[in-house]
């Protein structure tokens, strides 16, 4: 019995020993952020924008030939991320683009007809952006002697062109240079018609080609003559007369015509072209190449 108390005693003591041990917790892995590293933020990615919607600029062929697009175009798309469709027609398939809502900005270069398109409603607005001039060129010889006898008056050349039935190709092509031509004709008193008057209804690069083959005389804007002489069999008779000034304007079509229209891309390529950035570098172009600006900027 006595063994038995002994033995009890012992194993209390023992279980009581290991109840009042101090207890050891597990290791830890060192918190390296509280430790002067600090946790980076979280990257933000940058939010992705919609490209802007190209815009349709119906334009004339004269535009297209001088080279001035081929120039301001990647300009315009760099600073405004839009890109720019050409469809160079005559001022006169230009504006019907617009009316039957086929284009969303117009370049072109029949002011009269520009301000109708407006008066009714097919453009929100016009507005001047730059103007060159209209010459007479013919013949390298000048078989009609207009250089000298009518270097500046652009009545008297017709008439002697129509009174000697000299070749002379026109555009015939309902364009702004064709209706310039028609408007000076008309002003010098001639309806022209027969085998002399060529009616090419075509784009003025192709008219002066063919002017130059068939060693006619015709009408053209400077800038695209400027930018074809090396290739033209041609020289200019008469210049500087004031029947001859070619005015520019810009015109947004109204959005309104279909939900196609652009009319916020149409807004900018108008605010840029008449912008000092535009007229800078309209005033600039051809300077270099040809020694005189092709165009000259007059947005106001």
């Amino acid at each position: 019995m006595k063994k038995i108390l002994v033995l009890l005693l012992s194993l209390l003591l023992i279980i009581s020993a290991v109840a009042c041990a101090p207890k050891t917790e597990a290791p830890t892995e060192p918190d390296l952020s509280q430790e002067g590293q600090e946790t980076p933020d979280k990257i933000e990615e940058p939010e992705e924008t919609e490209p802007k919607r190209p815009i349709i600029l119906s334009t004339t062929t004269s535009t297209q030939d001088s080279g001035l697009l081929d120039y301001l175009l990647p300009i315009f798309t760099d600073e405004t991320g839009i890109e720019v469709k050409v469809i160079a027609v005559g001022t006169g398939k230009a504006l019907q683009m617009g009316r039957d809502g086929e284009a969303d900005v117009l370049l072109v270069h029949a002011k009269p007809d520009e301000l109708l398109f407006v008066e009714e409603g097919h453009g929100t607005k016009r507005n001047d952006v730059m103007y060159n001039d209209f010459i007479l060129v013919g013949p390298m010889d000048d078989p009609l002697n207009l250089k000298e006898d009518q270097p500046g008056d652009i009545l008297e050349g017709l008439k002697l062109i129509e009174k000697e039935k000299f070749t002379f190709v026109s555009r015939g092509d309902d364009s702004g240079t064709h209706k310039k031509e028609l408007g000076i004709w008309k002003e010098a008193g001639i309806e022209p018609a027969g085998a002399w008057y060529m009616d090419a209804g075509a784009g003025m690069g192709d008219v002066l080609t063919i002017a130059s083959e068939k060693q006619a005389y015709t009408i053209t804007d400077r800038a695209t003559y400027l930018s074809m002489r090396d290739v033209l069999d041609l020289d200019i008779v008469t210049e500087g007369d004031e029947n001859l000034l070619n005015q520019y304007g810009v015109i947004p079509v109204d959005p309104e015509k279909n939900d196609n229209i652009n009319g916020e891309g149409a807004l900018e390529f108008y605010d840029w072209m008449i912008s000092d950035k535009g007229q800078d570098l309209i005033k600039g172009f051809g300077i270099e190449e040809y020694g005189q600006s092709l165009f000259f900027p007059n947005a106001r």
